[in-house]
């Protein structure tokens, strides 16, 4: 399909391109930036007259719930999801049922995405056998099945041995680690902040500690062996500072931070609402304008959604029984436009922490539009409002604090490939 995209303004960061202008896309890729190439006729042709054209969005944290979990969601609900909010390509965590541990499970994962029409997925592989922790996956297999990275998600490794060991054979085949640091003693299988909120309402808090001690281990760890590490959800202003710092000594590190965190602190939740129950918890004000900071001077180098629909029953229960996670793929656009409008960020920067920053930690040619490249790209309305409700929501977990809200930003077409996987009139 030739496709043309005419009067949009036209934002790509890593190209430093602003400008009101067309894009023309034919087999899959970009033929023309502002001109049509000689002898183009369009097959589509879509006019994005006051509308933002821009990268597709690249999450490095959504799960999908399948294999395993499809009383949650599938792979096809949640992939339309992704597709209404701009996304075009998907990192899945490797806490699978069972877990992304052998070659098989990425087989099935690949042939599930190319049934429902949504290729771009990239699985993650498992560190050890079963997340369990104690002995390392076959790394090299799973990175020849297609996995672009290894990591524990947030199953705390107990024993810094297998940490090293599992380091150490990664850097061998160039593999990237994603880690979600945790010391799991001082978590103490907690829900919530340690601080004021969780002492008034008598939930188990998780201190700062418990992220700051496995931040700062496994920031040793890379100076012995030289690992790629991404840092994935940071949650408070010590472990800001304490990449910061790691950048400056010239230690292969990058970060992200989960959309939600920037816009909720535990002052904000409603006392038993299971719907605030995330890992890693929401941490106070200061923490939250400690990300901030660090996402506009550029220490935490992208934005997450963290995407985990939950059925009703995971969410049913006393607050420390429910299960953790935020349905969320919905709201990082309007959210990070929410960033805009305070001044946070700018609108580039916005689109930047979306698409061409996780691209680049994962070392892939996406996220950002030259010619040649393949057309993943999202047009999106800054100024629409719409109100999150089961009309509007295609994901099948509802598990948003956001409920009933009304957000601003909405997204018009998004194309994969060459190919419009969304389009808000349909």
């Amino acid at each position: 399909m030739r496709i043309e995209i005419v009067n949009g303004h036209i934002i790509d960061p890593k190209n430093k391109l602003d400008q009101q202008g067309s894009l023309y896309i034919a087999d899959g890729k970009i033929v023309g930036i502002m001109q049509a190439p000689d002898g183009f006729s369009a097959d589509t042709s879509l006019n994005a007259q006051g509308h933002i054209v821009c990268p597709g969005f690249v999450d490095l944290s959504a799960r999908l719930r399948e294999p395993g979990q499809s009383h949650k969601a599938t792979m096809k609900s949640e992939t339309k999801a992704a597709a209404s909010a701009g996304f075009t390509s998907l990192c899945i965590p490797p806490d699978t049922n069972p877990a992304m541990d052998s070659p098989a499970i990425v087989e099935l994962i690949e042939d599930k995405a190319e049934k429902c029409g949504y290729p771009h997925i990239y699985p993650i592989a498992a560190l050890t056998q079963k997340l369990a922790g104690t002995e390392l996956s076959a790394m090299h297999a799973l990175k020849k099945a297609g996995c672009i990275a290894v990591s524990n998600v947030h199953h705390a490794l107990q024993n810094l041995l297998v940490l090293r060991r599992a380091m150490e054979y990664a850097a061998t085949y160039d593999l990237l680690l994603i880690y979600c640091p945790q010391e799991a003693s001082l978590s103490n299988n907690g829900c919530a902040h340690e601080g004021a909120m969780a002492s008034r309402y008598g939930l188990p808090g998780i201190p700062v500690a418990a992220e700051t001690i496995a931040l700062m281990q496994c920031i040793e760890l890379i100076e012995q062996t030289g690992c790629r590490v991404h840092f994935r959800g940071l949650s408070c202003a010590r472990s800001v500072d304490l990449i910061a710092k790691a950048k400056t000594t010239g230690l292969p590190v990058t970060a992200d931070v989960a959309m939600h965190q920037l816009h909720l602190t535990d002052a904000d939740m409603r006392p038993y609402d299971s719907h605030y129950h995330v890992i890693p918890p929401l941490r106070n004000i200061h923490d939250r304008d400690a990300l901030l900071a660090g996402i506009k001077n550029g220490t935490i180098d992208s934005i997450c959604s963290d995407h985990q629909p939950h059925d009703v029953d995971a969410k049913l229960g006393a607050f420390p029984e429910t299960e953790p996670g935020i349905s969320t793929l919905e709201t990082v656009l309007p959210l990070m436009l929410r960033l805009v409008a305070q001044k946070t960020l700018t609108l580039t920067q916005g689109i930047a922490k979306l698409s061409s920053e996780p691209a680049r930690i994962l070392g892939m040619n996406t996220g950002h539009l030259a010619l040649n490249n393949v057309a993943d790209m999202c047009i999106f309305n800054t100024s629409e409002h719409w109100q999150i409700n089961a009309e509007t929501w295609q994901s099948r977990g509802q598990n948003t604090p956001f409920w009933q809200e009304t957000m601003q930003g909405k997204v018009v077409h998004t194309i994969q490939a060459g190919k419009i996987i969304y389009s808000a009139k349909n």
